[in-house]
């Protein structure tokens, strides 16, 4: 760790100094402004094009990307799969007005299989009960990090501890954050804790929530600064948490300790399951099932800088203190796609990560590299006109939502050529809220896949005993999904 912040540090010192020489080399040029004379010559052109007017009046009635959908796309893609999990679960699930994806993913991916189990017609976990553990340990794993960048010298008005202040409580996720939560605090049926207003739209009560762990990081940066000890910033915290548990137990409901699930199966023969604590009740009937803990993670990073076969971290990012960290098994995205097929075909629906907005056609529920034609439109392409490691050295490019792989469809040559892809947006998009994503698509736009340990070869596996390397707070890999 101490090598790797040295040579973090000495390549921070070449770019300061490169950017100093350079600054000096250019000091007394004066960048080109727009002048009349170019900006008439930009007017002149566009007018003298009449498919730019075309463009114009049809852009200004319309949304933009709905005048560049291909209308080929539309016909060629259809929600039609060789192979498709047999049971998909029901009803599609709604995460409306919050970030909360990945675990909706997670847990659309864990009741396929429980479903079964229990012979259900419909069923969902409760996405709230999850979001309320995580809300209340991630405040916690804010103030202590906080602490903990304060006492290796980090100053306030610095790169990291600025990042941290900056969006210190979204609701987005990582599949390892997922873990430490089911892990600690176990899943209940949904109908045991239902919605909340600031479940289904969290920006208010996220607002509540930023504003005193800002005020509780000054306190913290008081105290440090006035000599006081790991023992008094340990109980400041805990009197800090106090509130917050209070605010979010306001605004989304506290679980009970315990709960009594009572239900019909299919031949509307009556059940009843309890009382029982959320963590037996994952523990008993759910882990033999989907045990969490059996789920890899593997990601694609194709940056010159981050190699393949290597495992990787990203500072300060977590949601939980002493839990699991978020682990990056880097692969080639080949390897995503071909994993995420043999577990399709094997009746296990994959969880992944991507950029879901960039050549995405709504409606249709359609991911796919030629879905809109901007040439046509707007004379220049966008969005795939630089690499994938590119696009996120640019922060063009990063994971940012999370959905479930429910079905593939493979060529002649068994080559995967799409996927069914289960989303969390209600059913009024696509096949009744199910998606089609192309294999090329996903190369460009897919960042990971969590797969059974039992689909995975074991040189990859062996990946996840090395020592990870630590990449800044600020990379975009430590983005989440939302």
């Amino acid at each position: 760790m101490l090598n790797k912040r040295i040579i973090s540090s000495t390549t921070e010192l070449k770019r300061t100094v490169k950017t100093s020489w350079q600054s000096r080399l250019f000091e007394n040029v004066n960048p080109p402004a727009l002048t009349k004379e170019i900006l008439e010559k930009f007017r002149t052109s566009f007018n003298s094009d009449p498919k730019n007017i075309l463009a114009q009046n049809a852009c200004s009635r319309f949304d933009p990307l709905q005048i560049c959908l291909s209308r080929k796309r539309l016909q060629e893609n259809e929600h039609v799969f060789k192979y498709k999990i047999e049971s998909e679960g029901k009803p599609i699930t709604n995460q409306k007005s919050s970030g909360r994806c990945w675990l909706f993913a997670a847990l659309n991916v864990m009741r396929i299989p429980f479903m079964k189990a229990f012979n259900l017609d419909e069923f969902e976990f409760s996405q709230g009960y999850l979001f309320f553990w995580d809300k209340i340990e991630r405040c916690n794993f804010f103030l202590n990090t906080f602490a903990d960048a304060l006492k290796r010298n980090e100053s306030v008005e610095g790169r990291l501890i600025t990042f941290l202040l900056k969006d210190l409580i979204g609701d987005g996720g990582q599949w390892d954050m997922l873990v430490n939560i089911v892990n600690k605090y176990g899943v209940v049926p949904k109908c045991k804790f239902p919605e909340s207003f600031s479940c289904e739209s969290s920006q208010r009560m996220n607002q509540i929530l930023k504003s005193k762990l800002r005020e509780y990081a000054k306190h913290i940066a008081e105290l440090i600064d006035n000599g006081g000890t790991d023992k008094d910033v340990e109980s400041l915290i805990q009197e800090q948490m106090s509130t917050i548990f209070r605010i979010v137990g306001i605004c989304l409901g506290i679980p009970e300790e315990t709960f009594t699930w009572t239900y019909y199966d299919k031949s509307k023969t009556f059940h009843s399951i309890g009382p029982i604590t959320p963590k037996e009740f994952y523990e008993v009937h759910v882990k033999p099932l989907f045990d969490v803990n059996d789920k890899v993670c593997l990601v694609t990073d194709p940056r010159v800088t981050n190699k393949y076969g290597k495992l990787y971290t990203v500072d300060c990012l977590g949601n939980m203190v002493n839990g699991r960290k978020c682990i990056y098994n880097n692969q080639p995205v080949e390897l995503l796609i071909k994993l995420s097929a043999e577990s399709i075909k094997k009746g296990v629906p994959v969880w992944f990560g991507c950029e879901v907005f960039k050549r995405y056609a709504s409606k249709p529920g359609m991911e796919d590299l030629q879905a809109h034609d901007f040439s046509v439109v707007f004379g220049t392409d966008i969005q795939v006109t630089m690499s994938k490691g590119d696009r996120l050295l640019y922060n063009e490019s990063a994971m940012t939502h999370a959905m479930v792989f429910t079905g593939v469809d493979t060529d002649e040559n068994e080559e995967v050529t799409k996927f069914r892809v289960e989303n969390s947006w209600g059913d009024d998009k696509g096949d009744k809220g199910y998606l089609v994503m192309t294999a090329e698509w996903f190369k460009e736009f897919g960042f990971e896949v969590v797969v059974d340990k039992k689909f995975v070869p074991q040189d990859v596996l062996n990946v996840f005993n090395q020592d990870p390397i630590v990449l800044p707070a600020w990379d975009p890999m430590g983005t989440l999904a939302l």
